[in-house]
């Protein structure tokens, strides 16, 4: 797999970002079972009707396929054939560098990097992957205004005192999809708040000042102007995608109620249970923990008891190894492969003309 990572720092960075993941787990671990009997945990999970996992499991795979097909779709409508099987693979990239970095950072920046390996030109990926960020984030937004505006009182009656783990997230996701709507579609707003921040920072020495990075800032904003003609010139398409990304949100946070089901309980209906799983989505979406590790693991256990009773823990045990860990084992695997296949069809249309030009 040499050359999957070009440049040495990217590589240390990645290592960090692995020992991170690892100390986050091993805590989330230990803070979970501390004190549990793993053997009532175990019989529990043995007893369940492992039917119910199989579309759980498919509910994962629909969950990177959704992105796959998002993408695909954005990338034709821009002129770029790239296979929906690829497209899968870029998607899988997407998700585990996502899942292994802190607040999702790592995703994106090497989603572009194998499109580049790809021939796909960065502008091409930059304004497909802000389509996608967008539209992944409006899910959320809006699923969390309808759950604040309409069900609160049921959404406290469960989170207790983790009501405000939501409240925060939702700020945050509602901040930050603002933000982005604000630089694809007011780009000059945009630029005149960035100066301000960027002068307000120089000013109380947070910063010094630094000609040389407010023109890179300045200049990287430019692009952003590029996505908000994509937008209103593909309306049509973009609904297409919300729709598709509605779907492909909520197919993961059916996860739940399909553990909920293996487990032979039937009084709680979807409707109940896939809104909370969003609300525990929202409330870690944007905390700067990889994959929202702990944090989802305590929401869980608060949010759902009433429903699951005794059996919390191993239904919490099922749910997040099917949702989280189990996506991040399938999307490491095709990662593994998006290393040893993207880029190929390049790589011999080089070596063809190295021949070519040494004959």
């Amino acid at each position: 797999m040499r050359g999957v990572f070009p440049v040495r720092e990217n590589r240390k960075k990645i290592i960090g970002n692995g020992l991170l993941f690892a100390a986050v787990l091993g805590l989330t671990l230990y803070a979970v079972f501390h004190g549990e009997d793993l053997g009532d945990v175990a019989d529990a999970i043995r007893a369940c009707d492992r039917r119910w996992l199989l579309p759980a499991l498919g509910c994962v795979v629909a969950f990177i396929w959704g992105e796959a097909v998002v993408i695909w779709l954005l990338l034709r409508s821009c002129g770029q054939r790239l296979s929906p099987g690829r497209c899968f693979l870029i998607s899988s990239v997407g998700f585990f560098f996502s899942a292994v970095t802190p607040s999702a950072g790592g995703g994106q920046p090497m989603q572009v990097y194998f499109l580049r390996r790809e021939d796909i030109p960065v502008p091409v990926s930059a304004v497909t992957l802000m389509a996608v960020t967008i539209t992944y984030k409006l899910v959320l937004v809006i699923t969390g205004l309808v759950l604040a505006l309409f069900r609160m009182d049921w959404l406290r009656d469960h989170l207790g005192d983790m009501t405000l783990l939501f409240w925060m997230g939702l700020a945050l996701t509602v901040s930050f999809t603002t933000l982005l709507l604000i630089l694809v579609f007011h780009p000059h707003l945009a630029r005149v708040l960035a100066e301000r921040l960027l002068g307000l920072l120089e000013k109380v020495r947070i910063l010094r000042r630094n000609d040389a990075r407010r023109e890179r800032l300045l200049a990287s904003m430019e692009k952003y102007h590029e996505t908000a003609g994509y937008f209103r010139s593909h309306m049509g398409l973009m609904a297409v995608i919300q729709l598709i990304t509605f779907v492909q949100r909520f197919a993961l946070f059916t996860v739940p109620w399909l553990v909920y089901r293996a487990f032979g309980l039937g009084s709680c209906s979807w409707w109940s249970m896939a809104p909370l799983q969003a609300a525990i989505c929202i409330a870690a979406d944007m905390l700067p923990v990889p994959g929202g590790m702990g944090i989802s693991e305590g929401l869980f256990l608060t949010a759902f008891e009433p429903i699951f009773g005794e059996l919390i823990l191993p239904a919490m045990v099922l749910s997040r190894g099917t949702d989280f860990y189990c996506r991040l084992l399938l999307s490491a695997a095709f990662t593994a492969a998006a290393a040893l296949l993207l880029g190929r069809r390049r790589n011999r249309r080089n070596i063809r003309a190295e021949e070519g030009g040494s004959l």
